[in-house]
């Protein structure tokens, strides 16, 4: 029965695992569907999703873009600025420079000149003694400290107990005797090394005390011969204030000095800044279009008047530091040389042409308010020869050369003196002095002839100079005196001069001159040539070697302006 209703329900059974088939395959594909959806569904999240990463890609983009742009705008504004800024600090630095050279002379007016001899002594502060740890000794050793304590209580009644305390006792005794050698040997060592410390303490002190003393002896023997008016040490002092000067990193600030002592006379010669010192660029302007600094050139005519100004100013400026220096009136006169070093570019050779050269007296030159003093005018008023145009290296002629005042020649001569047979310009006969200065000034390249001799036994000559121009009629007085030549000579020959219709006088000795001498003659034609000099002029054109030594009682002739006929000069007895 039971097999029976199961076989009769086959059929149906088979349906419904039909139908159950075909919902189970409406759900699979309903998942399918389903999955499908989802997947469009996520492809779609997708997209959208990758269109807006797309977007903010393409925002941040642009944004960086923007960023990048503005920096870049930034970093330009920033590198013209840069640029803008280094223009302007050339600029200032331009303008500081031309101010530089235009207060040459201002600059020096606030500076006191005068070199106190105090201040050249070193005052070096000497060394204390630090012995540092050898200074203290250590405390000795304490006997307390090695002796055992005394046994008390019940140790002090055990069997032993006062030898094993006795023996203890020899022990520290022992060890303290020990303590004490070693004490005593320590403090040996620390007395030997602190004297030893001390002794090395005592002689670098003497050694530094013994240097200074000289030292200072050494400007006190300076000062001394400064005073006294010995050459060598008036030109020590003079070099010591121009090189104080201070002057821009780039002026050569190199000079000679020669002194003298008959006349008073400082004779300078002095290296002046070349032309390309002065700036060629009035001024720079940066051009943001092409990005270059442009210059404005300076005009060739304000160059070269800065350029004269600067050659006015240090002439001023020198001569005015040596007479303010000299608080001990040494000099009388300064002879200023002023001379730049070039190279000839025609013969490739270096050439130092004179710029300008003076010679002014301490009163003429001081008196007058520097501080509103133009620097050229001021030349003009002393009587300078400034060069009409000092950038084109136009030279003057120095009122006296350098060499002819040169130490080193007059100091070989004075050595020479007293060994060689040169000739005594001093004792030579009338008609040999004659002779020589004769020959003198026909090897300058004058055409000499002879006048009676004066009664001062001097030497008196008419010459002529052929040159064009510069030439003409010339006066010559050779005077052999002792002392300084006395400025009515000067005098006499100026009128000489004048009543002869020369152009020049030239006044020969074989000593010196002094402040009125000069006054005198500045801005006249005339030429006083003293002892150095004439030795120099014999040695550099007529090849003579002479020397100038007046006999122990040589007197001075008295200056008589009439021609009368040669003398001898009377010896004082």
């Amino acid at each position: 029965m039971v097999r029976r209703a199961v076989l009769a329900f086959d059929e149906p059974v088979a349906l419904v695992a039909e139908v159950d088939r075909m919902g189970r395959n409406r759900g699979f594909t309903g998942a399918l569907v389903q999955i499908q959806r989802e997947s469009e569904r996520q492809a779609r999240a997708q997209a959208a999703a990758a269109t807006r990463a797309a977007r903010e890609a393409e925002r941040a983009h642009r944004a960086y873009e923007r960023a990048q742009a503005a920096e870049a705008k930034e970093y330009q504004r920033l590198y013209v600025e840069s640029r803008m800024a280094d223009v302007e600090l050339r600029n200032e630095e331009l303008q500081n420079d031309v101010a530089t050279l235009q207060q040459l002379l201002a600059d020096t007016l606030a500076i006191d000149d005068f070199l106190d001899f105090e201040a050249l002594k070193e005052a070096v502060p000497l060394p204390v003694f630090a012995p540092g740890s050898l200074a203290s000794s250590e405390p000795p050793p304490n006997p307390d400290d090695y002796r055992p304590p005394e046994p008390t209580g019940l140790r002090a009644r055990l069997p032993g107990a006062r030898d094993k305390h006795q023996a203890k006792w020899e022990e520290g005794r022992v060890a303290y005797e020990a303590a004490a050698v070693a004490y005593q040997q320590r403090e040996a060592e620390r007395q030997r090394r602190l004297a030893a410390a001390q002794a090395d303490h005592d002689k670098t002190v003497a050694e530094m005390e013994a240097r200074l003393a000289a030292q200072h002896a050494e400007v006190e023997q300076f000062k001394a011969e400064f005073k006294a008016g010995t050459p060598t040490a008036v030109m020590q002092y003079f070099a010591l204030v121009l090189e104080a000067s201070s002057y821009p990193d780039d002026f050569p600030q190199r000079f000679r000095l020669a002194f003298v002592p008959e006349s008073r006379q400082l004779v300078v010669e002095y290296e002046l800044p070349p032309y390309n010192r002065v700036p060629t660029v009035a001024a720079y302007t940066y051009v943001k279009s092409g990005d270059k600094v442009n210059e404005k050139a300076r005009p060739a005519r304000e160059r070269q008047q800065l350029y004269k100004s600067v050659v006015a100013q240090v002439t001023v400026r020198t001569i005015h530091e040596l007479f303010e220096a000299d608080r001990a009136d040494l000099v009388e006169t300064i002879v200023f040389n002023g001379h730049v070093e070039t190279i000839n570019a025609a013969t490739g050779k270096t050439e130092r042409p004179c710029l300008v050269t003076v010679r002014t007296t301490r009163d003429a030159f001081l008196d007058r308010d520097f501080a509103r003093v133009d620097a050229e005018a001021c030349l003009i008023d002393l009587s300078a020869s400034l060069s009409k145009s000092p950038a084109e290296l136009v030279p003057v002629r120095p009122v006296l050369e350098f060499n002819m005042v040169d130490p080193r020649f007059v100091e070989e001569a004075d050595v020479l003196s007293g060994l060689d047979q040169r000739p005594n310009l001093m004792v030579l006969k009338p008609g040999e002095f004659e002779s020589l200065i004769t020959n003198l000034f026909t090897k300058m390249g004058l055409e000499t002839r002879m006048t009676q001799p004066s009664r001062d036994g001097g030497v008196d000559c008419v010459a002529y100079d052929n040159r064009a121009i510069f030439g003409g009629k010339v006066i010559i007085q050779a005077k052999r005196y002792k002392n300084t030549v006395p400025v009515s000579a000067v005098r006499d020959l100026f009128g000489t001069v004048h009543n002869e219709g020369a152009t020049k006088g030239i006044l020969v000795t074989t000593s010196g001159y002094g402040k009125a001498s000069f006054d005198f003659a500045n801005d006249k034609p005339l030429e006083l040539l003293s002892g150095t000099n004439l030795i120099y002029l014999l040695k550099e054109h007529a090849q003579v070697d002479a020397k100038i030594e007046p006999p122990e009682h040589w007197a001075d002739p008295k200056h008589d302006t009439g021609p009368t006929h040669w003398d001898e000069p009377t010896p004082t007895s």
